[in-house]
Order: C-alpha cells, then structure tokens, then sequence
C-alpha cells in the first residue's frame, strides 16, 4: 500500500526567464486598449461614458496577467530536483490545485481543480513546482485536453519518473455563459504515462488517492 506525500502548495519562491518577448512587449500597450474600445462600440456601448473610460486600461492589464504563461518555460520549475528523499519510492501527489484558464475558442474563463501525481525513479522536486507547472501552461489560451497533456509530458519529460497521473475537472464559461447555457456542469481530462498507463493496480491506486477511484 502506498501512501501519497501530501503538502499545501506554497507558490511564494523563485522566478522564470522568459521563453521569448511575450506579446504585450512588443505590441504597444495602447493597441489592445484601442482594441477593448472597438469591442465597446461593437456591443453597443460608448467608451467615452464615465464608467468605461478606464475599462480599457483595466482590460489591457489584465489579459497581461490571465496570459503571463506565454513569457515561461513551465519545465524550468522542474530543473532542480532532489535526491536524497530518505529511500522514498512511492508516489507523490497533490490534490485540488485550483486554477484558471480561458478557452482559446471564445477566450472565456475555464475555472477548475488539478490532481497531478508521479511515482518516483531516483529524483523528487519541490512540491510548488507541480502547482507552478500547472499555472505555467494553464495561463494562456488553452483546452482542457492540450493542457492536461502538456502538463502530464512536460513532468515526464524532466523528472523521468517511472510514471505521471493528471487529472483535471473544471468548468468553462464557454458552454455555461453561451450557447447551450448549461452552467454547473464539469468537464473531468485525464492522461496517464508509465505505469499509471500499462498497470493497471498502479492506475486504481492513483484514482484511489485522487479521490476518483
């Protein structure tokens, strides 16, 4: 029977270099305010009314913060690993790492809860940095399918784990604030390598301590 390592998230260390120049440095800020005022006068409004005469500014600002994943390398959290975990070989796992996203459909809002568990081979990472990998990939226009995968790949690929498990339940504003106006319902991806994939004790186990089997 293994037992997870379970810990709370601390988000608070260390810093990314950027991939390459994100958006917003090299497409002159005023452009997308020019670009919110457009699709203020599209929907029928006036930008120049007293109430959305700084919306621009705001909007701007914080499509900057809901898209920073553009400017990392998520896998850079990943570079510095330990091994000396005092014989520790089972697996690790955290639980319900909240996040946001938007969908790169209608860029509206996809809000949900991570789960993201390895087995280790020899090498164990700081647990922040699961939530920091998450983030990286979560903070830009996204599916739920892709970012479920490139998170999954992006743990195997540096850690070399024997296996990864990642599961993801979330909401998207897209299917419940339009169209088909269906709100509450949770869209639930998995994708899992190694031996989460081919065992299949090993995959029970880790829905088990994910709380879904």
């Amino acid at each position: 029977m293994t037992t997870p390592h379970d810990h709370s998230i601390d988000d608070n260390d260390g810093s990314l270099e950027a991939l390459s120049p994100p958006a917003f440095d090299t497409i002159p800020q005023e452009d997308a305010e020019a670009a919110v005022r457009t699709l203020i006068r599209w929907t029928g409004d006036d930008p120049t009314r007293e109430g959305l005469l700084d919306t621009p500014k705001r909007v701007a600002k914080a499509w900057r913060e809901y898209t920073r994943g553009y400017a990392e390398d998520p896998g850079l959290h990943l570079s510095r690993t330990f091994a000396e975990v005092g014989g520790y070989d089972e697996i690790v796992i955290l639980r319900d790492i909240p996040f946001q996203s938007h969908c790169e459909h209608h860029m509206a809002p996809i809000i949900g809860k991570a789960h993201i568990a390895y087995l280790p081979k020899s090498r164990v990472v700081g647990i922040s940095k699961l939530a920091r990998v998450l983030h990286g990939y979560a903070r830009r226009l996204q599916v739920q399918e892709r970012l479920t995968a490139e998170v999954a790949d992006c743990i195997q690929h540096h850690l070399e784990p024997h296996g990864v498990a990642v599961v993801i339940e979330a909401t998207h504003a897209c299917m419940s604030a339009r169209g088909v106006m269906t709100p509450g319902v949770v869209m639930t991806t998995s994708r899992m390598l190694g031996v989460f994939r081919d065992d299949h004790s090993s995959r029970t186990e880790v829905l088990r301590l994910m709380g879904k089997g």
